[in-house]
């Protein structure tokens, strides 16, 4: 593939990169995305930093669009970035992850080869050693069919390291604003198989993750419990949704933090059901082969 084939490839790809108060690691990563042999359009969509975040776009990455939330709205300000690009395809970035050279042009073109694909989730390889994310691991040995799929089915991704049809995202909503952040694709996942569309994952597709040190695991291991949770009683038949319960509620108890999740994800259950629509009898039980 010469030069010219790699612009006109990403000429229909942009990037958004989510950040909050990571002004070093959002440098590094922009700094990563800017050297690729063809540089993609990039949209970084700032969840109200008071870090000097704002002081270094401006003065270190003036072409890259910046957007600045008023408030951290968690994975949903990720739909201000989708909103503000015109190509198809839109990768997603952290601000700690970032894409290898040549992965975004292969991936434009399996999402022009599988039109009925909505997201494609990448390989996601950790820290200096490279160490292969073990949701990856798990994720190559999905149980789901994956005829006329590039690879694995899926029905979930990682947020910060996939690719997504433009159209697609937005008809299926985006992300939830009240999800905030942990796990939060799991509903904009249902939601997208519901409507039809396939997701895979493509080992060949390579990110970077250099995990940032400014993260705060608690939180974010009660908002993994609660959204799932509320996710469940959301989209699952009943019984999908006792069982699932049961499990994550289990989960939780080992982990310490049964008493936190289980009174947010109480508080929520209300919102939860005003909003329930039953996904498809099929992705009902795709959801049952991964989860039991």
């Amino acid at each position: 593939m010469d030069r010219q084939q790699h612009v006109e490839l990403m000429r229909r790809i942009a990037v958004v990169v989510l950040t909050y108060n990571r002004a070093g690691e959002l440098r590094r990563t922009l700094d990563k995305l800017l050297a690729l042999p063809v540089p993609p359009a990039i949209v970084v969509v700032d969840n109200g930093s008071t870090d000097g975040t704002a002081q270094m776009m401006h003065s270190c990455f003036a072409t890259v669009r910046y957007i600045r939330q008023a408030r951290n709205l968690g994975a949903a300000a990720r739909n201000a970035g989708v909103l503000a690009v015109e190509t198809p395809y839109v990768a997603f970035c952290d601000d700690d992850t970032w894409w290898a050279p040549g992965a975004l042009e292969r991936a434009v073109a399996l999402m022009d080869a599988y039109p009925h694909v909505s997201v494609l989730c990448a390989r996601v390889l950790v820290g200096i050693k490279e160490r292969e994310d073990p949701t990856c691991t798990a994720m190559a040995k999905s149980p789901l069919p994956c005829e006329q799929l590039p690879g694995p089915a899926l029905l979930g991704f990682l947020a910060g390291a996939s690719v997504m049809r433009r159209h697609a995202f937005l008809e299926a909503g985006g992300y939830e604003p009240r999800l905030f952040i942990g796990g939060e694709e799991g509903l904009l996942a249902l939601d997208m198989a519901a409507g039809g569309w396939k997701m895979a994952y493509v080992p060949e597709l390579i990110v970077h993750h250099h995990p940032s040190s400014l993260r705060d695991s608690s939180t974010r291991n009660k908002h993994l419990a609660r959204n799932a949770l509320w996710v469940c009683w959301m989209r699952l038949p009943y019984g999908a949704a006792l069982r699932q319960s049961w499990r994550i509620l289990r989960e939780a108890s080992r982990s310490g933090i049964l008493k936190p999740v289980l009174a947010e994800a109480l508080s929520g259950i209300p919102w939860a059901l005003k909003h329930r629509r039953r996904v498809p009898p099929q992705v009902a039980r795709w959801h049952q082969w991964l989860h039991g």
